[in-house]
């Protein structure tokens, strides 16, 4: 039996010192360093309460389109998130890259929760090791899956306490890496 689900939040961190960007509402979600060399990483969570209890799960995939990038091929990887965080109404203007005010509850560079939970690690706390990881290109579909994926999607179902979703962490070894990802608003 295959289950499809689309995220129920996903947010964009925008590297920053005062941690008050960010892109709760917008249509894209970015992945890896801007020209400029400031990280972004993309945040997706999903309610997994429409799976019976019981289940086991086989596999699990992750999809995202990629709808900009100057960048040639990158490696990008999925990373369990290990704390909570939010998604408020911030929406920024144009192509989104450069973010918008954080409003309460959004996610930022420094805040699960802006502007009164920090993370424990400014960018996000997640897991060191990527549960999966995939090469994005151009333009089109990607899909991330491994085994470890379908262990996180597990460990969820088994405590639904830790489901913070995963993190999108693209290539920051360099400037102009950065991937556009449609959001679930797009």
């Amino acid at each position: 039996h295959t289950i499809t689900l689309t995220p129920v939040r996903d947010n964009t961190l925008y590297e920053s010192d005062l941690g008050t960007i960010s892109n709760g509402a917008g249509e894209f979600l970015f992945a890896g360093h801007t020209q400029k060399g400031e990280a972004r990483r993309a945040l997706l969570a999903f309610d997994l309460s429409g799976i019976p209890a019981g289940s086991i799960v086989l596999s699990a995939t992750l999809t995202l389109t990629m709808s900009k990038s100057i960048a040639g091929d990158t490696a990008v990887g999925v990373h369990a998130l290990t704390a909570d965080w939010g998604e408020a109404a911030s929406d920024a203007l144009g192509e989104e890259g450069a973010g918008a005010l954080a409003l309460p509850g959004d996610a930022t560079w420094l805040h699960g929760f802006f502007d009164t939970d920090l993370w424990a690690t400014p960018g996000g706390d997640f897991a060191a090791t990527a549960s999966a990881v995939t090469t994005v290109g151009g333009s089109g579909a990607y899909a991330w899956s491994s085994p470890a994926l379908a262990a996180d999607v597990t460990a969820w179902l088994a405590g639904p306490a830790v489901n913070h979703g995963w993190v999108v962490v693209g290539d920051e070894s360099a400037a102009g890496t950065a991937k556009r990802f449609d959001s679930r608003e797009s």
